[in-house]
Parts: structure tokens; sequence; C-alpha cells
């Protein structure tokens, strides 16, 4: 289930990518039809739908909710209700509390869940809905910690901070936005490294090489990064006084990952090395095209020189779906 968690997310992406203009001195690239990007929006989404139900696990942690943010961009797509009520069931099952998959309050992965909580808050604004993860975060504002203490791990930087600019949007409340500043760009400043514009996925990885001597960033965690970015970017205020620097370091990594990109559209596990696992891997893939197509439709990027990356990686990765929304697996 992993690997297609995000793809209506992406999906829901690619149906606003503009059409290149008239005037450029290069082939315009074909874009999607909506109708044909929606299909596979609801074919990823049916198949993981279908598939929950059967095998009956209730969790709201990283990997659900990863999932239903997707679910949610396919409900703004679609304005199919099926989808609002799978969210909503799905979060009403938890109560609209926080996770507790990790044990570890602190920990961003049971956090995640909260970024829908909030979506689902905005559609209804009902208390309960805002509350559990407002209470949750308060606590931890109570007692903070360095981001390289409770952001320690790349990844972290999806988990959390898109929930904590949903939060402040939804309460006009400040104070969540600055709390989110500090920790984001204390973990970017222990991790990201600003010669190669990428993010090592924790300190464990500081000197590690690939047997080719190589530096090692993973396609995934560097992906969740840029999504990250993406989402937090949407609920900033336009004056938000970081604004303009998340947008900054998405278009640094933009430019990193756009040359890092296989000629069948894929990016490759370890970025640096793709000789070390030389298989496409999709998740990665998906996070960077939809991190793309986000950057060319907000402006932050030129749309003549990433489109043709996007629309290479998205028709790398629907080459990949099944005819019943289930990943095909790799060669």
């Amino acid at each position: 289930m992993m690997r297609w968690i995000f793809v209506p997310l992406l999906a829901s992406t690619l149906l606003f990518v503009p059409k290149t203009s008239a005037q450029t001195t290069r082939p315009a690239p074909t874009i999607p039809q909506s109708v044909d990007v929606l299909g596979i929006m609801r074919r990823a989404a049916d198949y993981q739908l279908a598939l929950q139900a059967a095998e009956g696990k209730k969790t709201n942690g990283w990997v659900r909710s990863a999932f239903y943010t997707g679910v949610m961009a396919l409900y703004r797509a679609s304005h199919d209700e099926k989808y609002l009520h799978a969210a909503e069931q799905w979060a009403d099952e938890f109560h609209y509390q926080p996770s507790t998959e990790t044990r570890n309050e602190r920990h961003a992965d049971d956090l995640a869940c909260g970024q829908i909580y909030l979506e689902l808050y905005d559609i209804k604004k009902d208390p309960e809905r805002l509350k559990p993860i407002q209470r949750r975060v308060e606590k931890l504002m109570a007692s903070p910690k360095p981001g390289r203490e409770d952001w320690w791990w790349c990844d972290s930087l999806f988990m959390a901070p898109p929930m904590l600019a949903r939060l402040a949007a939804a309460t006009g409340d400040e104070r969540y936005l600055t709390y989110m500043d500090e920790m984001y760009w204390d973990t970017h400043n222990f991790l990201y490294d600003s010669e190669e514009m990428l993010f090592f996925r924790d300190k464990s990885f500081f000197d590690k090489e690939t047997k080719n001597g190589k530096k090692v960033f993973w396609s995934r965690g560097n992906g969740w990064v840029m999504a990250g970015i993406a989402r937090i970017v949407d609920e900033l205020p336009a004056n938000h006084p970081t604004r303009a620097k998340y947008i900054m370091l998405l278009e640094q990594m933009a430019s990193k990952v756009k040359s890092l990109q296989g000629e069948d559209g894929l990016w490759r596990t370890s970025l640096l090395d793709p000789d070390q696992f030389p298989t496409g891997e999709t998740s990665g893939t998906a996070f960077f095209t939809y991190a793309l197509a986000w950057g060319i439709n907000n402006g932050a990027l030129d749309s003549e020189e990433y489109l043709p990356a996007v629309l290479k990686g998205w028709g790398a990765l629907c080459g990949k779906i099944g005819a019943c929304g289930k990943q095909m697996s790799d060669p």
C-alpha cells in the first residue's frame, strides 16, 4: 500500500497544470486530459479503500494519514461525496484524536492525521474536529524542544509542519506558525546539505557513502520534504515573513532533483548513485512529480523548464498502475 498512498494527491495537482505558452520554441508537451487524471485518481483510491475494508485494520498512523490526504484531494477535484464520507468515517473512528501508533506523543508521525482532521474541520466547523489535535500541539508547545530533536528525520517535515500551518489557518493563531518555523528551520539547518541541495534522512547518514563513494540521499525522504513544503505554503498567508524562504528551498531542491530523473521518468532510491538500486522508485517519483507540478501551478517553477519532468514522471507512474488500481510489480 505504501507506494500508492500519494497518487490521488499527485493526480489532483496534474488536473491544474497549465498549458505551455504557444510562443515557446519547444514543442508543447502533451497535458493529460482531466477525465483521464480523475480516472487514475479514482482507480488508485478505490483499490486502497477496498483493500483497507477487507483488511479490517484500524489505524490513524502516518501511512493511512498520508493516504487520506490524497482521498481529500480527490474529493476536492471530483466533488464526489463518496470520498468525503470515506475520510469522515476514518476520522470518526478515531474521534479526531492524534495517533498513538508510535507510543510517543512528541513523534511527528502521530500528528500527520491532524492534516485531514483540520481539512474536515474547514468543511464542517465542528470543534470536536479541531480540539484534540489542538490540545496535543498546545502540550508540545508548553515544553518545546529544538526541531532537530523532535523532527530529527527528514520525513517528519511532511508529517507535522503542514498540520501546524493548517491549525494556524483554522484558528487564526499565529503562535502555531512561529512554532512551526522555529522547528522547521532548525531541522533544515541540521539535515540539509546546501552543497547537494538535498536532505539527509537523519544524522546517521552524515558520513555514509555508497559502494561507489557517493553521499546517501534517499528518494522518498526528499520527496516527503518537497511535498511538505507545498502543503505548508498552501496554508501560509501571502505576507507571512518566511513564505519566500520555503519557496526558495523548494526551488533549490527542484533544480537538483530534476537533474537526477531517469530517462524512464522515474527517480532511483539512492539519488546520487542510481546504480546502487537501479530499479525506478515509485513513491519518491510520485512525491517529486507532485512537488514540481505544484511549483509550476503556484508560480514558483518555470513551466517550460519543469513541465517535461512532470509529464515524464506522471507517465512513468501511470504505467505502473494496473487496471484495478494496484501497483504492478517492477521488473
